[in-house]
């Protein structure tokens, strides 16, 4: 019976050519203005390395000085990165099974190829620890070596992108470029890598959003070389000048990161940056009384709030649109279904159920929902194209994945089945005895 009245949905649909096209294109356009903006949502909310991210995590020491010290306003009271001297205590460690600190750095290169000019280049500086803690994958070679951290050696690690670009499409590893006056030596090509949101690079730079580094070097070889900061500082200290000077200052430029080997290392790890502070405030430094954090990816990108509430408020705003288009869906249906009262008089006569006229007309309207739902995808990718066309950044968020396409036919399935209750359940209130005295 299904599928007799899953035909009689599609032969409606020819019935009222101007009215069905109507419900659709509303329909449609609901489902669109609300998946292209939950699908935004959906990527920026995302988790952007769910196998490991309750085992990441960021460790937050207040070292600002007492003067402005305000206890009660925890948010706004302590930096979000850390100075080069907390960074390079909390290197040598030995916490967790894995540590990091970096920083976004921008480096010119300058190609050996003679068609190409100057090339201004955007990356990170993290220790080796990094590609192996974030599943970092390799094109070509392999990361840094140990000891090339240790001597600050003068090795790169490209993107595919920035490869092809200086070396064509082959295999660069061994090769050297000229990069902040300097040689390098390329020791390894990602593949193509972009988290989302860009987790480990929150403060400045290229943002939560950004493109993928072009280059990555050793932490203590852009320490070393001086490269240039691609990304916030925030220093409320007193502070010598040059880049000495930085170092030993209380600034706070730099990122860091832990993994554990469990998610109930948190706990010692915490113990750890509770005894870290009360020791540095023995020495002097660290004065404030501030609660020491630490943060899983989740929780980072919660605290750093990579979601504004503008965000979310686009959010129920479309749906807010979703619902208006379904009040005008309820209006269309009650118009289409009042003019074949005759019709179910008919059937009521002779002898269909009540049951059997709800069914009929339910089926229908879920048709024009399937209709709907295919029309409202290609809105999607079309409003979705417009987006990222408006700003580089948006470009990367602004693309479905099968979630969002699984989503899309099932909203607009829904949303078509909730705007025919009412006028399917008023199809059904009519008196055969009546219709057929009218006939």
């Amino acid at each position: 019976m299904f599928s007799y009245y899953l035909k009689l949905g599609v032969r409606s649909l020819r019935r009222n050519p101007a009215l069905t096209a109507l419900m659709v294109l509303t329909l449609a356009i609901g489902v669109a203005a609300s998946v292209s903006t939950l699908t935004i949502l959906h990527v920026m909310s995302s988790n952007p390395i769910p196998q490991k991210s309750e085992r990441l995590f960021v460790p937050l020491v207040d070292n600002g000085p007492l003067e402005g010290d305000n206890p009660a306003d925890k948010e706004h009271n302590r930096d979000d990165q850390l100075s080069y001297i907390d960074a390079q205590n909390f290197l040598k460690s030995g916490q967790g099974e894995r540590r990091t600190a970096l920083y976004g750095i921008a480096a010119p290169i300058e190609p050996a190829r003679h068609d190409l000019p100057v090339i201004s280049a955007q990356g990170t500086a993290p220790t080796r620890d990094f590609f192996a803690m974030f599943d970092v994958p390799f094109l070509y070679g392999q990361p840094w070596s140990e000891a090339d951290d240790k001597a600050a050696a003068d090795v790169v690690v490209l993107s595919g992108a920035m490869a092809e670009k200086l070396f064509g499409a082959v295999n660069p590893v061994g090769q050297r470029l000229r990069m902040m006056g300097h040689e390098f030596q390329v020791v390894g090509v990602l593949r193509a890598w972009q988290p989302l949101p860009k987790f480990y690079a929150l403060v400045g730079g290229p943002g939560a959003f950004g493109q993928q580094d072009d280059i990555m070097l050793p932490f203590a070889t852009a320490i070393r070389h001086k490269a240039d900061l691609n990304g916030g500082m925030s220093c409320r200290s007193r502070r010598e000048p040059g880049w000495q000077g930085l170092l030993d200052s209380e600034c706070t430029w730099l990122g860091f990161f832990f993994e554990t080997s469990t998610g109930a290392g948190r706990a010692d790890l915490q113990n750890y940056l509770d005894n870290y502070a009360s020791d540095q405030r023995k020495l002097g430094r660290l004065k404030r009384k501030g609660d020491n954090q630490l943060f899983d990816v989740m929780e980072w990108l919660e605290h750093m709030k990579v979601v504004g509430n503008d965000s979310r408020l686009a959010a129920w705003l479309a749906f807010g649109f979703l619902l208006l288009c379904l009040v005008n869906t309820i209006g269309l249906l009650l118009a289409k279904f009042s003019v074949r009262a005759s019709e179910v008089g008919v059937r009521r006569a002779l002898g269909a159920a009540r049951r059997d006229i709800f069914q009929q007309f339910l089926t229908e309207t879920a048709v024009v929902g399937l209709a709907g739902g295919l029309l409202g995808l290609l809105l999607s990718f079309g409003a979705l194209a417009l987006i990222a066309m408006s700003s580089q950044e948006l470009s990367v968020v602004a693309h479905m994945d099968f979630a969002m396409l699984g989503l899309t036919f099932s909203l607009s399935l829904l949303a078509a089945l909730l705007a025919g209750l009412l006028p399917t359940w008023r199809a059904c209130q009519v008196t055969p005895a009546i219709q057929l005295k009218s006939q």
